[in-house]
């Protein structure tokens, strides 16, 4: 089992940046996916960005050139640097990852990110 904790997120305005972490309860050298997803109120959970254990990295449209994960596997955490944040980028943020062996998924609890305009 792990646990992740987001943190990071808060009240900004159009254009300004936020960093969010999701810090691992024990080493993140396991997980081969890690990502970040989001959902906004009344609307499905959708993919904002996944880095491979190689750092491979991938992002939805929506948030390319703008947003970006990094994973610190010394430091157990996952970051996503979000930069020219638009309103439409308010959700709550959250952290999953993907071990294949033995298979299982993680998520954290999730951090809130809304953006005025």
């Amino acid at each position: 089992q792990v646990q992740l904790a987001e943190s990071g997120g808060g009240l900004v305005q159009a254009g300004e940046s936020l960093r969010l972490s999701c810090a691992a309860s024990r080493s993140i050298g396991v997980f081969n996916y890690m990502g970040w997803y989001r959902q906004a109120p009344g609307k499905q959970r959708e993919l904002v960005a996944t880095v491979t254990l190689a750092g491979t990295t991938n992002y939805a449209d929506s948030v390319k050139g703008r947003f970006t994960i990094s994973r610190d596997n010394t430091k157990n955490t996952l970051y996503l640097q979000m930069n020219g944040l638009k309103p439409e980028d308010t959700a709550v943020y959250s952290c999953k990852a993907t071990a294949f062996s033995p298979p299982g998924d993680y998520w954290g609890q999730g951090t809130q990110v809304t953006v005025s305009s």
